[in-house]
């Protein structure tokens, strides 16, 4: 009996640590904090960071402006490189074509928002005082 409750320990981990190890966070902390704040959903209800996952678990992660929707694979004792840790879940196609639209739509608001953004030059000023002035 102590061997299959040690064998479904090694199935499962805890939901904070999980995604440390799968690097959706930078610290375990921060993956707890997010848990907590309700930013990382487990089967669509929100979650305690002591929830343990599995393989077949379905995860909405959001940080920041960007969103994902993954199945969590498997699980890892360790933290180990991006590339072996991405191994650890499958992101749903409708996340991954959502997450190209907005950082599409994000890129094209950047350069307008560039065009904007600095001090006005002394032409700039000066059109903008004769647009106010009334005078054209």
């Amino acid at each position: 009996m102590a061997e299959s409750a040690k064998q479904s320990e090694q199935e499962t981990q805890r939901l904070d640590r999980w995604l440390w190890v799968a690097r959706f966070f930078k610290t375990r902390g921060l993956a707890a904090a997010a848990v907590s704040g309700g930013k990382v959903q487990v089967a669509g209800e929100r979650a305690k960071p002591s929830r343990h996952v599995g393989s077949g678990t379905s995860l909405e992660i959001r940080r920041g402006p960007v969103q994902w929707q993954v199945v969590v694979r498997s699980v890892a004792r360790h933290r180990r490189p991006a590339s072996e840790a991405a191994l650890l879940y499958e992101e749903t196609p409708e996340s991954i074509e959502q997450r190209q639209r907005e950082a599409e739509q994000r890129r094209l608001e950047a350069g307008k928002r560039r065009e904007r953004l600095g001090k006005p030059s002394k032409h700039q000023r000066r059109d903008a005082i004769r647009l106010k002035s009334g005078g054209f």
